[in-house]
Formats: C-alpha cells, sequence, structure tokens
C-alpha cells in the first residue's frame, strides 16, 4: 500500500475509533440520567397495580420507599387481605413480611425472577434490585430524532436477571417509553410501556406504566402512579430488618 494510503487508513481508523468512543460515553450519560429519574436521592411512591387475566382484574395498592440501589421498602396497603405484606431489600438481600403468620422469609435470589404477588411484576422489580448504571453496558442502537434506541448487556460479574434489555427512549425527559426485555438465551420475555411523564422537581417520571408478558397477550399489569416524592426526609428506620413488622401496622 502506498504511504499516502497507509496514512488515510489510519486516519479513518483514528476517527472510526474516537467516534465510538464518543458514542459510548453519550450512551452512559444517557443512562445515568435515565437513571436519575428513577431514583433521585430517594424516592417515596404509592402506586395502584392492577392485574388482568382471564378477563378478570385485580387490584392492589402498596407504597415504596427507596435511597440509592441497595436499599427499598414496599408495604401492601390493599386489598384487606393483604394488607400489611412488607418487603424489604438491603445489599441484594430480600426478605418479606406476613402479617397473618407473623413471619419474616427471605427471599432467595433465585426467587428474584418469581412473579410478585401474583403479578406480572418480579420480585426484582418491585425491590429496584438492578441498577441500569452500575450492572450494565449502554449500546446506542438508533437515533431517530430525541427518541434513542438502547440495548443494555449485562456486565460480567453482575448480579442480573435478564440476557439483556433493548429500550426506546425520549431525551427531552430522559424517560423511557418502552423495554424489552431478553432472557439469556435472547428471546423476548416481556414488555414495559410507559407513558403520562409528569414532571416532580427536577425529575421526570411516566405516572402510567404496563407490563405484557410476551408469551400470553390476553395477560397484562398495569401500574398507576398516585404519589411521588423525591429527595424528601426518608428514615433509615425502613431499611432495617426490624422495619418488617414495625411498619406493617
Amino acid at each position: 500500500m502506498p504511504y499516502k494510503g497507509k496514512i488515510m487508513t489510519r486516519v479513518l481508523f483514528a476517527l472510526f475509533f474516537l467516534a465510538t468512543l464518543l458514542m459510548g460515553d453519550e450512551a452512559h450519560d444517557i443512562m445515568k440520567k435515565i437513571d436519575n429519574n428513577m431514583r433521585g436521592q430517594n424516592v417515596y411512591m404509592q402506586m395502584e397495580m392492577r392485574i388482568t387475566a382471564m378477563g378478570h382484574t385485580r387490584t392492589m395498592k402498596m407504597q415504596t420507599w427507596a435511597k440509592g440501589t441497595k436499599k427499598s421498602f414496599v408495604k401492601t396497603i390493599y386489598p384487606p387481605k393483604d394488607k400489611g405484606i412488607t418487603f424489604l431489600s438491603l445489599d441484594n438481600q430480600m426478605w418479606q413480611y406476613v402479617p397473618k403468620i407473623e413471619r419474616i422469609i427471605k427471599i432467595p435470589p433465585s426467587m428474584m425472577l418469581q412473579n410478585w404477588m401474583g403479578s406480572d411484576v418480579t420480585n426484582d422489580d418491585m425491590v429496584k434490585q438492578s441498577s441500569i448504571v452500575e450492572d450494565y453496558d449502554p449500546k446506542i442502537l438508533k437515533k431517530e430524532g430525541t427518541i434513542v434506541t438502547m440495548e443494555l448487556t449485562p456486565k460480567e460479574d453482575a448480579a442480573v436477571v435478564w440476557g439483556k434489555i433493548v429500550s426506546l427512549i425520549d431525551t427531552t425527559t430522559y424517560t423511557s417509553q418502552k423495554d424489552i426485555f431478553y432472557d439469556e438465551e435472547g428471546a423476548e420475555v416481556r414488555i414495559f410501556y410507559y407513558k403520562d411523564i409528569k414532571q416532580y422537581g427536577q425529575y421526570y417520571t411516566p405516572t402510567y406504566w404496563k407490563l405484557q408478558p410476551v408469551n400470553n397477550p390476553d395477560r397484562y399489569t398495569e401500574i398507576f402512579l398516585e404519589d411521588v416524592r423525591y429527595d424528601s426526609d426518608i428514615s433509615d428506620q425502613y431499611f432495617q430488618k426490624s422495619a418488617l413488622k414495625r411498619f406493617s401496622r
């Protein structure tokens, strides 16, 4: 190859390498903003969950408190038969308290993909165990205006339950419109749809979520956020094992 040709090849390679680095930085920046919108410094939510299957709909309500990626607490407040059931996630460990039997049950990592309280939501979803920033490597697949399609693949040492996630992200609010979850074999398992974006201070979050299992189109779970409070004063007492009984009342 002539000398000028070699120089041109090196220049093109350097430009390609630089563009790849910049795209990688942009992907990480987008996911950091998404994660910050989801969590803030801490977040309290009250939500209604509707589970539809075989033409029947069941309604539940719960409160959640979370700090960062390692601490979260969930309390069921409706229906009356489930009232007071609590869940605690602390440093990647999860416990459940059932008032009727007055027993604390530890939920092993092998059950994080189990359905939560009969819904299509998993234990992992409810306790927000996984952090998209800490546990996944992002890659931009496509850009269409303000919508970015992102592929998230687990880092080698990440303790996560999904093979990959593909997200459609609106970069005007840094919120997801749709998340597609895949198993370790690359098969689609479920799809999360989001809409009705609202602003809470500096944060944006969708207040309607719909979870659709891929293999059962007649079944789905809807979540309506009724109250959202970011960066409020949440007591550390919620993130102790003693909270399971104390706050179940």
